[in-house]
């Protein structure tokens, strides 16, 4: 795909009427269409998951009062929008809100792990639009650069709490109740096969 929409005008029948094998948004009426994302940020976004939903949803080993969310179809007004991961403090999120096909709660955090198909929707369109609907917290993930931008929405605009990068051990707001190991995120690098 490229970095532009896909249609203008669109509507969520549009959305619907994709094949499924995209992960497809609505941002100001406009139709983003990316292809599933490859393995490795398959990886990144799921490890992260384990380790702070473990943490924080289960309540292994921190303190838990979270829900963690992989690929959530969010639907704010005419907007549908799709993070990599999101977060909610357990008590917005009522039982209910479980029986539809999407929330429109805002997260209090999503977490957007950039490809290079993605990467200007994600930038200047999606977090822009977080801040506006509430978001409070987010996450940017550069898995090339193994980077961790933390930010916070005040007052509908992001400021950058802090960058994390390599295998450093961190505490990242909203879960710095607990220290992240981010090389344990990053996948293993390439190397030379062991069957040689």
């Amino acid at each position: 795909m490229s970095d532009e929409p896909k249609k203008t005008g669109a509507t969520y029948q549009d959305l619907v009427e994709l094949p499924p094998l995209y992960v497809a948004e609505l941002v100001s009426g406009e139709l983003w269409a990316s292809p599933q994302p490859a393995a490795k940020h398959v990886r990144i976004s799921s490890v992260l998951g384990m380790l702070l939903g473990t943490r924080f949803q289960l309540g292994e080993g921190g303190p838990g009062g979270w829900i963690f969310l992989d690929e959530p179809e969010l639907h704010f007004g005419s907007d549908v929008l799709v993070p990599d991961l999101a977060a909610w403090r357990q008590e917005r999120l009522p039982p209910a809100v479980f029986e539809d096909a999407w929330l429109e709660i805002p997260p209090d955090w999503a977490c957007e792990i950039l490809s290079p198909s993605t990467a200007k929707l994600d930038l200047h369109r999606k977090l822009p639009l977080y801040a506006r609907v509430g978001v409070s917290s987010a996450w940017v993930i550069d898995p090339p650069e193994k980077t961790v931008k933390v930010l916070e929405a005040r007052e509908g605009a992001w400021i950058q709490r802090a960058t994390f990068s390599g295998n450093a051990v961190v505490r990242a707001p909203p879960f710095d109740a607990i220290e992240l190991d981010l090389g344990l995120v990053w996948p293993p690098e390439p190397g030379p096969s062991a069957r040689g």
